[in-house]
């Protein structure tokens, strides 16, 4: 563990009280470290080793303070906040998180190469287009949020019954209602 990185980030934190965006804390960073500089930036598997390396102390530094009774850290690339301790000293939370996990083992910093890097934003692009279509979908059924998948089967198939061309429905709008719901679906073999 780099100790000079886990006093840098507790003194980022504490001078930041309502906590910082990942991309804010490593320009914090920056200023002192070449590490988290310019060259972190450089292509994908530089950006995800430096996001690895600060996820790990963080977690690190987590446990440190939730072991010495000293606060609690909330880690999250959108906000990673310093916050007072909510559990007994020496006693991590109870929840399993399997994000520590993954972080903690640095054999997952040392085995992901620059084709892993690609494969997993690739991955988290496709989920976030179809997240970001999810609402619209959803209109399409005449349904919005929240909804649960039986709900959604339910419309669709009275959906579909209602518009279908041989019982004087739209072939446009079975269309539309078959696309909203491949959108919706998860993904299974048929």
């Amino acid at each position: 563990m780099n100790t000079a990185l886990v006093d840098a980030l507790l003194t980022i934190l504490r001078t930041n009280p309502d906590g910082l965006s990942e991309h804010d804390l490593i320009g914090k960073l920056a200023r002192d470290d070449p590490a988290f500089g310019p060259d972190a930036f450089a292509d994908e598997l530089t950006l995800f080793q430096c996001h690895f390396i600060l996820f790990h102390h963080l977690y690190r530094l987590r446990d440190e303070l939730w072991h010495n009774g000293a606060g609690d850290l909330a880690i999250h690339c959108l906000k990673i906040e310093l916050r007072p301790c909510l559990g007994e000293s020496g006693q991590l939370p109870a929840a399993h998180d399997p994000l520590r996990d993954y972080y903690l083992d640095l054999a997952n910093l040392e085995s992901t190469d620059k084709q892993d890097v690609v494969e997993m934003l690739d991955t988290f692009w496709l989920r976030f287009a179809r997240l970001d279509r999810r609402a619209e979908a959803l209109a399409a059924l005449g349904l919005a949020d929240p909804v649960d998948d039986l709900e959604i089967k339910r419309r669709y198939r009275e959906l579909a019954m209602e518009h279908h061309p041989d019982r004087g429905g739209e072939m446009e709008k079975l269309q539309e209602i078959n696309a909203a719901m491949g959108l919706l679906e998860p993904k299974r073999s048929r």
